[in-house]
């Protein structure tokens, strides 16, 4: 029987076993709501609290700058939503026909929002990322007009890997606003919290997404960064949680896993991002000289250090990923929340690639569980597949 080897983190993670042991005295004996105002609730409105600290850290905010949310896709939403819904709804607080500015390769928490937003009439536009993946500071300056009130830009591609200048876009919105322009900015950091530091100061965002799934905590929790003073239309109307901004009875053993992820994520950041992109950069190195015809998709340096994006030449992706998990070896064709598509990536397109290249990548994301064995693993299956599936090719 063979050994399991898990390289798709970036879809999602094993949860610690720390962050098990943190959540589940409140899947017991702390059931408390958080809304309530007895004993019971008090324990679990505590517990929140503590979260909420521990994953403003990881981003250097402050704790009553931080929503909780279900995941990733909603903080997306309430940000991007929530603002232009906000802005909206103050007479001649903005033009008739807002304008919001993202990237071609966003997550589609952020690209189907604002598909449907131009069903409403919001203007958007997609800024192109060239071949190294990476949005240019001149179209973002380029792209603003006087009707231009968001600009949404990942931290990091869930698929390639590949840093955003974020920095510098949020400095050009602060120039911006201190020339009387009303402009906010928003990052999908969801890939990037607990393998980049994250600072919502020096990078002067109004608004950030973070998930726990993606930093060895469970699904269902989330968080929304929102700087002091910026307004936002709620998406989930209810009670009065989250200084209603989110409505809803918050789920307390998540929120707590998530915080105790974040605390972990942000103590072992340093470490963590080293020992990830020595596993990745040996593992790149040995595909490189055992494999031919193949393309490392995006910038090598300019990215996280645990995510490789891989195109192989004349083979399906979606055939090898199956071969692949039929000998123990889990790994993606992008990303998660696109499977089943049968269309070709269209980050790898993005970046200027034909279909073949597009349909033929694989994403291998590492993370805090794998081994120097789990790469060795993977390298001694992964010639023989690529060959075995080549060989029944009609392309080659």
């Amino acid at each position: 029987m063979f050994r399991r080897v898990y390289l798709d983190n970036s879809a999602t993670t094993p949860i610690d076993p720390a962050v098990v042991e943190a959540m589940l005295p409140y899947l017991m004996a702390k059931f408390g709501n958080a809304s309530s105002i007895h004993f019971y609730g008090q324990e679990a409105r505590a517990a929140l609290d503590k979260a909420r600290h521990q994953v403003a850290a990881l981003i250097n905010a402050r704790p009553n700058e931080i929503v909780f949310t279900s995941g990733g896709t909603e903080a997306n939403n309430l940000a991007i939503r929530g603002l232009i819904e906000a802005r909206q709804s103050r007479d001649g607080d903005i033009a008739a026909k807002p304008h919001v500015i993202t990237s071609a390769i966003e997550h589609s928490a952020v690209l189907n929002v604002c598909d449907d937003l131009e069903k409403q009439g919001v203007t958007v536009t997609y800024l192109p990322v060239y071949e190294n993946g990476i949005v240019r500071l001149d179209d973002v300056r380029a792209a603003i007009t006087d009707e231009t009130i968001l600009i949404s830009v990942m931290a990091a591609n869930n698929e390639i890997g590949t840093l955003q200048p974020i920095a510098e876009i949020g400095k050009l919105v602060r120039e911006l606003k201190s020339e009387g322009k009303k402009i906010w900015f928003h990052t999908d950091a969801v890939q990037a919290a607990g393998k980049m530091p994250l600072d919502v100061e020096a990078i002067g965002c109004d608004l950030l997404s973070i998930s726990a799934h993606k930093i060895y905590a469970p699904k269902g929790a989330g968080a929304l960064y929102v700087r002091r003073g910026v307004r936002l239309h709620p998406q989930n109307l209810g009670g009065h949680q989250e200084r209603e901004r989110r409505g809803g009875t918050e789920s307390v053993p998540n929120i707590v896993a998530f915080g105790v992820a974040c605390e972990l994520a942000q103590n072992e950041l340093e470490r963590s991002a080293a020992e990830l992109g020595l596993l990745r950069n040996s593992f790149e190195s040995k595909v490189g000289e055992m494999i031919s015809d193949v393309v490392f998709n995006g910038d090598r340096g300019n990215r996280l250090p645990n995510i490789s994006n891989i195109s192989f030449r004349s083979i399906e992706g979606e055939g090898l990923l199956i071969n692949l998990d039929m000998q123990g070896i889990a790994v993606s064709t992008g990303s998660a929340c696109s499977s089943g598509s049968l269309e070709p990536s269209p980050v790898i397109r993005a970046l200027g690639h034909e279909d073949e290249l597009a349909r033929g990548a694989i994403r291998f994301s590492f993370g805090r569980f794998n081994t120097v064995a789990d790469i060795d693993q993977v390298i001694e299956m992964l010639p023989k597949a690529v060959e075995t599936l080549r060989s029944l090719s009609p392309k080659k």
